[in-house]
């Protein structure tokens, strides 16, 4: 009923949709932007229907406000100059002076964004511009959800701060590395020790060797030589003797 209202009148800058509480500036905004309704989003200057000589003054067709509470001084001045009213109401929400309510949780940013977005689609469809209810159009809801600016610019912040951390540690790892010379020489030494090692152990078995066999047991012979002579002597001495 409330599309059908607001698809009656002929011109859409001749409807204005209201919103003092924060949570439904933004759907206002972009129901405004769908629409070609005329948004006011924030504080509402007293005055805007009924005083003719501020800036900022109206006469619109029909207001669409969040909250009736809220929207007060809206209502008020609207029923001043007979302008209907349809308000977004709670259970707990007056309707004084509202010609028709839309029963909904007014103060829930998702539930607020959710009925202003199901109404300008809508408001589309009555007036052709998407086919049917079963049509999908490419406005996505969260588009009229409450955005809170610092948490935000929180997660922005947060994300420089992790890629810059994970830039630092990167540095860090690279930084705290062995350089390639160094690498080359120290793969290379223990392998230079080692062969300096056989080396040295090499050339202390070939003197053992060549001590031992050429002189010791060279020696050795020798003296066993010796020892076989004294033999034959004493031997041949024996056989004079018999």
């Amino acid at each position: 009923m409330a599309a059908r209202i607001i698809v009656a009148v002929d011109n859409p800058a001749d409807i204005c949709v209201i919103s003092a509480r924060p949570y439904g500036q933004r759907a206002v905004l972009k129901f405004a932007a769908h629409t070609g309704a005329i948004a006011i989003a924030g504080r509402f200057t007293p005055g805007n229907f009924t005083n003719y000589i501020t800036r900022s003054f109206k006469e619109p067709r029909l207001i669409i406000v969040t909250d009736p509470r809220t929207d007060a001084q809206a209502i008020k001045e609207a029923s001043y100059v007979n302008i209907p009213v349809i308000a977004l109401c709670d259970t707990d929400s007056p309707t004084e002076y509202v010609d028709v309510a839309i029963p909904t949780n007014n103060k829930g940013k998702n539930a607020i964004g959710l009925v202003w977005w199901m109404l300008a689609r809508e408001v589309l469809r009555l007036r052709g511009t998407l086919a049917s209810r079963e049509a999908e159009w490419d406005v996505m809801p969260d588009l009229y959800f409450y955005r809170d600016p610092e948490a935000d610019e929180n997660k922005e912040q947060a994300a420089e701060e992790k890629a810059a951390g994970a830039e630092e540690a990167a540095a860090g790892s690279g930084e705290q590395g062995f350089p390639d010379n160094d690498w080359a020489a120290g793969a290379a030494g223990p392998g230079g020790a080692f062969a300096a090692a056989s080396g040295t152990a090499g050339a202390g078995a070939s003197s053992w060797d060549d001590a031992g066999a050429g002189g010791e047991w060279a020696a050795s012979g020798n003296a066993g030589d010796g020892e076989a002579g004294g033999w034959t002597a004493d031997t041949a001495g024996a056989e004079g003797n018999w």
